[in-house]
């Protein structure tokens, strides 16, 4: 039987974070009535991540990891584990917990009532709710201002926040977002809603309570990553390349665990 809710969370040597995150979401979904999985997919880890991941899953059900040798970056990595998973909703969030499970809470509602993909934000101009309770540093968030223009320009116009790193997806449209999506990094969060545009998925917006977490894995230099990423998924709109499956990662690349495999 296929769960209702799958939490997906990418993972970059998280060995200090995970631990906690983890306990948050099992938390969050142990009080839950529905059924759900987690899917952990590391994404080429050289610390402890996976030794933290396999002590935390001892004696727990539902919990499942994705362990991939090579660094492919976010977008490769996000792709991954939505087409690993199995649930109704698949909702991917960050390995950080910025953006806290309850957040789910507002978005079961637009699912039951129709909407395919929900997302959170923390910019006010998208819901009057959103708030950075632990705001980025100044460059990082006059970067970001910026780079919202362009990608407004680019790819996502009307939506202000487009890289909170929690969002939610139907089945069906994570199924058909993710196989045909090819940015590898940061600017994944940009090519899935424009693919949700693209096949006419209706998308809603909550707004986000995220705390700002210092030890963050995105350098200034991924800013501009992703503002090219940006350009990539205008010029792939363009010419039609979404028309296609993208390549699945390649078998015998990764392997996938649960606690009862080891």
């Amino acid at each position: 039987m296929k769960p209702y809710l799958s939490v997906i969370i990418p993972a970059y040597n998280e060995e200090k974070r995970i631990g906690a995150t983890l306990e948050a979401v099992h938390a969050y979904l142990t009080a839950q009535p529905f059924s759900w999985e987690v899917v952990i997919v590391l994404d080429g880890v050289t610390d402890n991540t996976l030794g933290v991941i396999q002590t935390f899953a001892q004696g727990k059900e539902n919990i499942r990891w994705v362990n991939r040798l090579e660094n492919r970056g976010k977008g490769y990595t996000i792709r991954q584990g939505m087409l690993e998973a199995n649930g109704e909703i698949r909702l991917f969030t960050d390995a950080d917990n910025s953006t806290d499970m309850s957040h789910f809470d507002k978005m079961r509602p637009y699912f039951e009532s129709g909407r395919q993909v929900v997302i959170a934000s923390r910019d006010h101009k998208d819901h009057p709710d959103a708030q950075q309770a632990v705001p980025q540093p100044f460059f990082k968030r006059l970067l970001g201002n910026m780079g919202n223009l362009v990608i407004q320009i680019l790819a996502v116009p009307g939506i202000w926040d487009t890289q909170c790193g929690y969002k939610a997806f139907t089945a069906e449209a994570a199924e058909k977002i993710f196989s045909v999506a090819r940015i590898k990094r940061w600017g994944i969060d940009i090519e899935a809603l424009a693919l949700a545009r693209k096949f006419n998925y209706k998308i809603a917006v909550i707004g986000a309570h995220w705390i700002d977490n210092a030890d963050t894995h995105v350098r200034v230099t991924d800013y501009f990553d992703t503002f090219w990423e940006a350009f990539k998924v205008r010029w792939n709109l363009i010419t039609g390349k979404y028309n296609k499956k993208a390549p699945l990662p390649a078998a015998g690349s990764s392997s996938l665990q649960t606690e009862h495999d080891k």
